[in-house]
């Protein structure tokens, strides 16, 4: 029996606002690798870690792939170091690229580290010091933050996961207005979603597949299943060139984020979590658009938060009154603030309490404090200060859920339609 051994390969950070992406240099590495017959096994993997996390990268996302650890990796080393140094925006003071390299097991401490960098946050420190602790052979470029997402994305498990192709620009058009035939997505995400997803945010009028930042990527498809992304990359049509294009095995929109809090007192800040909570007050807004408003339980409670980018989403959230029981998705921020991703609806308060109708048909009023109510119209009174109980309409349907739109979804939230 032929044993074989891999060599995990994990890089991460190697981009900024102003541009390049970490998929693109990955890309550009399987190309190179393939270039010396050096051939990846399996799909390269886009590990998505926690979006709260300070210090966070652009899509906060590592890339890892894993070939054979044959007589060529050395020469693949070689060709990933030096293609990390080309290629990263160093000009960037926030930009500190990692590359890490592992040739054992992927051992259960390592899959915690993986999902401790998605949970919460984890320093260069720590990452340097477990990296060593288990093997790993690493690779920091200034500072070097890059080695946390790198070991996370070799040592994450999918047992959910979804695929991403991504189309990339040629050099020359980096920064310039991307030229995608808007009809052609329309009709690609007609013909697959479900299967594809988060193409198009109707509602906002949004094509989601393109980004809006100068990276290199000119569009991303996300999909259950690689048949579809091939599928809907032919049906896509673009009027400038393509370069390349590779498609990411990924831990995107399955709310691998989120953890499940039995109350409120659990949370911590920068953590993602489910949690079931009663609505203390209504929402309102503030200057700016943003909408707020309390949940709590025995524990506690907590402001929640639904921003301004969230746009449609602020209206379903206005429905929520006093009394409602939710169960909230989403994560703490910098503020303490619970942002919400995605809610349902356990229980509805349905029931109003008013003053009572008078026999003559007219809604009686307050006759004073402990003395009853008093009918304007025909006079009468009653002794009784106890208010009467109307059940009213809802707009919001008990059991159902509500999710921001495409165009103010987290990379690692689970849309509706994979739910």
């Amino acid at each position: 029996m032929i044993i074989i051994s891999y060599l995990y390969i994990g890089i991460d950070d190697t981009d900024s606002p102003d541009g390049m992406c970490t998929t693109y240099l990955a890309c550009h590495i399987i190309r190179k690798l393939k270039e010396n017959d050096i051939s990846l096994i399996d799909y390269p993997r886009l590990i998505r870690l926690n979006p709260f996390a300070r210090f966070k990268t652009r899509g906060n996302g590592g890339v890892s792939f894993k070939i054979a650890n044959d007589d060529k990796a050395n020469l693949a080393k070689q060709i990933v170091l030096d293609e990390v140094a080309a290629l990263s925006m160093f000009d960037c003071d926030n930009t500190n690229p990692g590359v890490v390299f592992y040739d054992g097991e992927i051992t259960k401490e390592m899959q915690d580290y993986a999902f401790s960098a998605i949970y919460s946050f984890i320093t260069i420190d720590e990452a340097e010091e477990f990296g060593k602790s288990v093997g790993c052979e690493i690779h920091k470029f200034k500072k070097g933050r890059g080695i946390i997402g790198s070991i996370a994305a070799i040592s994450l498990p999918l047992t959910d996961y979804t695929y991403e192709l991504l189309a990339y620009r040629i050099p020359e058009n980096y920064g310039t207005e991307r030229h995608i035939d808007y009809d052609s997505v329309i009709e690609m995400d007609n013909e697959t979603f479900p299967d594809t997803f988060e193409n198009v945010d109707y509602s906002e009028k949004y094509i989601a597949i393109e980004p809006k930042t100068p990276c290199p990527v000119l569009y991303g498809i996300r999909s259950n299943n690689v048949e579809s992304l091939n599928r809907a990359r032919e049906i896509v049509k673009v009027n400038e060139p393509i370069e390349d294009y590779c498609i990411f095995l990924t831990n995107q929109h399955t709310d691998m984020h989120i953890q499940k809090a039995d109350k409120i007192s659990e949370m911590k800040q920068f953590g993602c979590y489910e949690i079931t909570a009663t609505v203390k007050d209504r929402p309102h807004v503030i200057d700016g658009g943003h909408m707020f408003f309390t949940v709590f339980d025995e524990s506690g409670e907590i402001e929640c938060g639904a921003y301004e980018p969230t746009k449609n989403f602020r209206k379903t959230v206005s429905y929520l009154r006093e009394g409602d029981i939710l169960k909230l998705y989403g994560g703490i921020g910098g503020q303490n603030t619970f942002n919400i991703e995605k809610f349902q609806v356990i229980e509805l308060n349905d029931v109003e309490y008013k003053n009572p109708i008078c026999e003559c048909g007219k809604r009686m009023t307050s006759a004073g404090k402990n003395k009853g109510f008093k009918c304007k119209k025909c006079g009468k009174r009653i002794s009784s200060s106890q208010k009467v109980n109307i059940k009213i309409n809802r707009s919001l349907i008990k059991g159902q859920f509500y999710e921001t739109p495409v165009s103010a979804r987290r990379h690692l939230s689970k849309p509706l339609c994979r739910m």
